[in-house]
């Protein structure tokens, strides 16, 4: 039997911070964690997520990998650098290894699938708060054995870019316009422009369509994203 959650103080319940750009799903993790924890905020997109956390502070931070504006693996990265102690739980669709070694080595101490059980995102948070890391099993032991033990080893080579300039490539990949981006970020029309020559010019790149393309290739965006624009 799953013991239940304890939290920092016997009089207190752990506070959550949920992130997921579906309403559906943020009202399932609602449905789940609100008879044990104190959920302190629910936002939709990366930059908010990472926002929120800075402010609230919370135990436990649940996100998606595919987020608008900051995707979740940076934004996990940036939420770990300022709060080492906050616990990070992704909650996502994507099985596939690469995603959950880059989940882990962003700082992240569970991995949950969204096909998975209700129950299972319950048992991670409780897994997580005792100090352990949690992988839903489908993964297979090795998973952990191999990835959750040492996961400040599992980062790929450095990336060539800057995290804002990861963002702003992101963000030209779901198709915002300069002056969009420029009001996401609260820069000006000529940083937009500055930080797009440069990532183009780093990466040896020609066109927008080009930036797209390596932007879904690191994953900082998934093919469905297009509701602010289309991609080829």
């Amino acid at each position: 039997m799953v013991s239940s959650i304890s939290p920092k103080h016997p009089l207190s319940r752990p506070r959550v911070l949920m992130g997921d750009d579906h309403a559906l799903i943020l009202d399932g993790f609602r449905t789940v964690l609100g008879g044990e924890c104190e959920l302190v905020g629910a936002v939709t997109d990366g930059e908010s997520l990472l926002k929120a956390a800075l402010q609230l502070k919370p135990d436990v931070v649940i996100l998606d990998i595919g987020m608008p504006v900051l995707n979740g693996i940076d934004a996990a990265r940036q939420i770990k650098k300022s709060l080492p102690r906050t616990n990070i739980i992704f909650v996502t669709m994507h099985a596939n290894p690469s995603y959950l070694r880059g989940a882990l080595a962003a700082g992240a101490a569970g991995y949950v699938l969204k096909t998975s059980a209700r129950d299972e995102l319950l048992m991670a948070v409780r897994q997580v708060l005792r100090g352990e890391c949690y992988v839903t099993p489908g993964f297979g032991e090795w998973v952990v054995k191999r990835f959750g033990r040492n996961p400040g080893k599992l980062s790929k080579v450095p990336s060539l870019l800057t995290s804002r300039q990861r963002q702003i490539l992101q963000l030209i990949a779901e198709g915002r316009s300069a002056k969009e981006m420029a009001t996401i970020l609260s820069v000006s029309l000529q940083t937009i422009a500055f930080h797009k020559y440069h990532l183009m010019n780093k990466l040896s790149i020609r066109n927008t369509a080009e930036l797209i393309k390596y932007a879904i290739q690191e994953g900082l965006v998934q093919l469905e994203v297009g509701t602010h624009g289309q991609h080829p």
